[in-house]
């Protein structure tokens, strides 16, 4: 089966039980600061799962380009790690649960229309907890024997939404097994290549709270549904291939790295790494990533010049890895089409950036070459090793090469510590950025419609249909509080543009909106300053948007868009908004580009 099959064998299954297909999201994050890079299938949902929002449908399914980096280590080196990677995945949000999920779960892995798996063939892990799951997989005809309880099996990532996960594997029999360990491989989850991870469902169905245990966590009142399934891995095992890279998203492009190396594919890592490295940078530059020394830019820039080094491993002393973006697109050309209009585009960035990167070795080999010529004793110190390897991009191996051909050594240990100390720093800031916020149950309960009229009028005589203080509901407010009305003329945040500002007049009084928001159920939510009065629902009132704030926000709004044509007219077509801010009082455009604009 082609990984173009695959793919669209999961889309078309869950089409066919009432799911929207949702199209992959961009690699770059929309209006969410904690994320780098979209890591997962839910990674782009994230705003229906805490409740910021009610999907259309709250059954949902997609295929989710991703790009993680935290293993970057061990790309190349095991069978299955990889930084770029697609996610298949399907969501239910507040619909169905347990017992539907894992028996579609069934029905699309083994029926032989879909994916054909022998049952026989597949393990499942739940939480011991879980003894829901453990029954229904049974119910389902999965052998007693076949299910296995790990403590691990339990999705929590900070406050917020969490819960139970059951795990499903696909055992490749004893070949992949040397010390025949058998099923103790997955009871005491020991890394193997035997019995593959192909799939992950969780039951999102608690709300952890810091300070809790888990028995005293609350149910949410919206519980979840959120899957993973790696096409890589589906791919390996349905293709019977040794690894994911000898699968058809790979092997091509090692294939044509070994007619351009002139080096013969044996396995060897650095093909591994140049093979997955290109597919990162390929489709992150398509979606407008800029490589910099900055944020995504620079783990971009890493993530080339840790292939580029691979390349000169396999005798590449010259810019290649563009000549790889055109095998790269025809692989994705089914479901990512947009590639093959970018090809250009793309090796020309790509390009650019090896080229500098090779001028940058030469320079760091120089820096290097002047530290040994000075030294006091015959070694490199790991300060200094780490300073070419993380501010010059000079790689630490050809540190090492270069000393030794000084009869220099290079403090390992030293260096290692430095790199830990960034690691550490790294895991800091990465620590919640899978974690979503706390659901607000009043908010997410709150379902009367409120009318926007905002195109064709600035006042409107109204009534307060709900207040929220401290997102609380209540009935009277003072304060400041978050106010909806039967009908408004005020417009909520949205798109980088901010709220409306304005007044509510109550009694003969003015009182001051500051800003104006979208409720999960995308109701318009004005943010009233009552001071020390007081206000109930169902009172009338009168609300007036300010015109002149208005007006000044809708010209930074068109400026915006002209501002974004002008770019891709004279910079050229690979310009992207990548972020902006509308306000009353300025504008600001995030655009992407590979080198510095001229005067």
């Amino acid at each position: 089966m082609k990984s173009y099959e695959i793919r669209q064998k999961w889309l078309d299954f869950w089409k066919s039980k009432g799911h929207d297909i949702i199209p992959s999201a961009s690699l770059i994050p929309v209006n969410d600061p904690s994320l780098l890079w979209i890591n997962a299938g839910v990674a782009p949902l994230k705003k229906y799962f805490d409740g910021r929002e009610i999907p259309a449908n709250r059954r949902m399914a997609n295929s989710q380009k991703s790009i993680r980096t935290n293993d970057i280590e061990n790309v190349g080196r095991t069978a299955r790690h990889h930084t770029f990677f697609e996610m298949l995945g399907n969501f239910s949000i507040g619909d169905y649960f347990r017992k539907e999920a894992l028996t579609w779960a069934l029905e699309i892995l083994t029926a032989p229309e879909w994916y054909g798996f022998d049952l026989n063939k597949l393990y499942f892990t739940v939480h011991p907890s879980d003894g829901e799951s453990k029954k229904f997989w049974q119910e389902l005809g999965v052998s007693k024997d076949h299910i296995i309880e790990l403590e691990s099996n339990f999705w929590e990532i900070g406050e917020g939404p969490c819960g139970p996960n059951t795990e499903v594997f696909y055992d490749r029999g004893p070949k992949f097994d040397p010390e025949n360990l058998g099923i103790k491989l997955l009871e005491q989850d020991l890394d193997n290549d035997r019995y593959i991870e192909i799939w992950n469902i969780v039951f999102s169905q608690y709300n952890a709270e810091a300070g809790k245990e888990r028995s005293e966590y609350r149910e949410l009142p919206s519980k979840n549904i959120d899957t993973g399934m790696g096409l890589e891995r589906m791919c390996c095992v349905l293709q019977g291939t040794q690894t994911n890279y000898e699968t058809d998203l790979f092997l091509p492009i090692i294939e044509e790295t070994a007619r351009l190396t002139q080096v013969q594919y044996q396995g060897q890592m650095a093909f591994k790494v140049i093979a997955d490295h290109v597919r990162s940078v390929v489709f992150a530059v398509a979606d407008g990533a800029i490589i910099s020394n900055e944020g995504r830019g620079y783990v971009l820039r890493r993530i080339l010049r840790r292939a580029v080094r691979f390349g000169r491993k396999l005798g590449m002393n010259k810019a290649f890895m563009y000549k790889l973006v055109p095998v790269v697109a025809q692989i994705m050309k089914e479901y990512y089409p947009y590639l093959q209009d970018k090809v250009e585009d793309l090796q020309k960035i790509i390009r650019f950036e090896e080229e500098k990167f090779l001028q940058t070795l030469e320079a760091g080999e120089k820096r290097l070459v002047e530290y040994i010529n000075n030294a006091d004793e015959k070694i490199v110190s790991g300060a200094t090793a780490f300073l070419l390897y993380d501010t010059f991009g000079f790689p630490y191996e050809l540190t090492v090469e270069v000393a030794l051909e000084h009869d220099f050594k290079v403090d390992e240990e030293g260096f290692l510590a430095e790199l830990d100390k960034q690691k550490e720093k790294s895991r800091a800031s990465r620590s919640d950025e899978q974690s979503m916020v706390s659901q607000n149950e009043a908010m997410l309960a709150f379902t009367e419609a409120s009318n926007f009229l905002g195109y064709d009028l600035l006042e409107r005589e109204t009534k307060i249909i709900a207040l929220f203080s401290e997102g609380v509901r209540v009935n009277e407010a003072s304060g400041e509080v978050l106010a909806v009305f039967k009908e408004t003329p005020f417009y909520a945040e949205a798109g980088g543009q901010i709220g409306d500002r304005g007044v509510l007049e109550y009694k003969g009084k003015q009182y001051k909106i500051t800003d104006t928001t979208k409720l999960p159920n995308f109701q318009h939510a004005s943010l009233v300053q009552l001071g020390k009065d007081k206000i109930n629902v169902n009172e009338q009132v009168k609300l007036k948007v300010d015109p002149v704030f208005r007006n000044h926000v809708i010209k930074n709004h068109s400026a915006t868009h002209l501002l974004n044509e002008a770019l891709r007219r004279v910079i050229g077509k690979h310009v992207t908004q990548q972020g902006s801010y509308v306000g009353n009082e300025f504008l600001r455009f995030d655009f992407n580009h590979y080198s510095l604009l001229t005067n």
